[in-house]
């Protein structure tokens, strides 16, 4: 697969269940992901824009599957996940309607890339 690194260090956020989104969270941001379930609210968003209180995990960095992907291919993020768990890197893995996105932690990135490399997969710019 082809994978491309997204550029800002992310953060995972976590909120109360029942609460309103932020108005942090609704800003423009070059990489935003909000679930909302009756326990809890995940927000994923650069760390420059969680504010200082906020619950959260960081820094993680985001690989993108260059998509678009066809709703008929199977396996794409078991492929990943493999090789990483592998190698005991931690995920956090998102899927949009076009593509999936893996999370590792800032201080895996590089072992994450090298892992995924010898996998198999190709990084682009």
């Amino acid at each position: 697969m082809k994978l491309i690194w997204l550029a800002d260090q992310l953060a995972i956020c976590r909120l109360l269940p029942g609460e309103a989104f932020p108005a942090w969270a609704l800003q423009g941001h070059s990489f935003l992901s909000i679930t909302s379930t009756v326990e809890e609210i995940s927000i994923v968003c650069p760390v420059a824009d969680v504010p200082a209180e906020v619950y959260r995990e960081q820094p993680w960095r985001a690989i993108k599957v260059q998509g678009p992907l066809d709703f008929s291919l199977t396996g794409i993020l078991a492929s990943l996940a493999q090789p990483l768990a592998e190698h005991a890197i931690p995920i956090f893995a998102i899927s949009t309607f076009d593509t999936d996105y893996i999370l590792v932690r800032e201080q895996d990135a590089v072992t994450a890339q090298s892992v995924l490399e010898q996998a198999g997969n190709v990084f682009i710019e």
